[in-house]
């Protein structure tokens, strides 16, 4: 059984306001804007937004792995299980990286060591945390059987495996000090339909097995509807919609969130156009003065371009930040598609 059962905390991960930038000659990039990411043990958070929004940055900040210089965590507090991983020493951190925190990261093909094998490679992270009782390697090949790989592939290469068994041994490797927390940075991208169902889906049975808590980044909202438990949208660095599965999908509150959901094809009418969000994302040297998606946004009005929007609740757990809501109006369902 996970030792991370008998918490005292009733959050695995719980990062408030944090903001992270990028300090370059060519000026200040804002990637991280104040985000709040509450985890429960044993639950899964998504974590959905294009490609610039500040998801793997705000995941690298978890390790306290933000590439510095140029990045800066200019401040917020990030809590694992209720303990400050931005007041550790980068020795203290070596000892939470891997043991109990692990991240999958988004490319298998650059994760992994070409000249080392892939049992050697699982077995160096168990030695460095002392785990398997003495013999790294047997527990290698045992988190090899449990992805799915037989255990006598251990001693071959990482260019001997396909793309999809390659994000296993990454997954194994990730999984083998049974951390507290995992988080999985685009784990499918490279991964073709049928391989990534497969990925997935052994990913939540192995999640089951351990009570692992995990943060899922990705930009696809099917994704997130297999795998998760619940979704923060994140525009510019900052979390725009937050709720449960059914808060989210059955009660979509945020223009950007209706954006992410438009631009899905649509089973029922083959023929439908895609309706893309227009524009692109805000320069993040570069960020407008009132609510940063305004620019792209098909509701706005002259507030929103003035004054960023404060959060308000529909529910205990469904949020919204966005001009168009009211203590009022939002209790009765919003305004989005009406």
């Amino acid at each position: 059984m996970n030792e991370n059962m008998n918490n005292t905390n009733e959050f695995a991960l719980d990062m408030s306001d944090l903001v992270v930038e990028y300090r370059t000659e060519d000026g200040i990039v804002q990637a991280v804007n104040g985000l709040d990411l509450q985890i429960e043990h044993g639950s899964t958070l998504g974590l959905v937004g294009e490609t610039g929004a500040g998801k793997t940055t705000a995941g690298l900040s978890i390790l306290k792995l933000v590439p510095s210089p140029p990045g800066v965590i200019v401040r917020g507090s990030i809590l694992l299980d209720g303990e400050d991983v931005l007041k550790k020493t980068e020795k203290e951190m070596e000892k939470i990286r891997g043991k109990r925190v692990s991240m999958i990261f988004q490319d298998p093909m650059t994760s992994l060591n070409p000249v080392m094998t892939v049992e050697d490679q699982i077995a160096e992270v168990i030695e460095i945390h002392n785990e398997g009782g003495g013999k790294p390697l047997e527990k290698a090949r045992e988190m090899l059987e449990m992805v799915g790989i037989p255990g006598e592939r251990g001693r071959e290469y990482p260019h001997q495996f396909s793309g999809g068994m390659k994000q296993r041994v990454v997954i194994a490797m990730a999984l083998a000090c049974n951390p507290m927390l995992l988080i999985a940075d685009e784990p499918t991208t490279a991964l073709d339909v049928t391989i990534q169902a497969q990925v997935l889906e052994m990913m939540r049975k192995l999640k089951e097995v351990q009570n692992t808590s995990m943060l899922m980044i990705t930009h696809d909202l099917g994704v997130v509807a297999e795998t998760c438990d619940k979704v923060s949208v994140i525009y510019a660095g900052r979390v725009v919609e937050h709720g449960t599965l059914e808060d989210v999908f059955e009660n979509t509150l945020h223009p950007y969130t209706e954006g992410l959901f438009n631009s899905l094809p649509n089973l029922d009418d083959r023929k439908a156009k895609l309706k893309p969000i227009k524009g692109l994302m805000p320069d993040p040297s570069n960020l407008p003065a009132g609510c940063v998606f305004c620019p792209r946004c098909n509701y706005a009005c002259e507030i929103c371009a003035e004054e960023k929007p404060k959060r308000l609740y529909r529910n205990a757990t469904h949020y919204v930040e966005c001009h168009l809501y009211n203590e009022k109006n939002i209790l009765e369902g919003g305004v989005i598609g009406k």
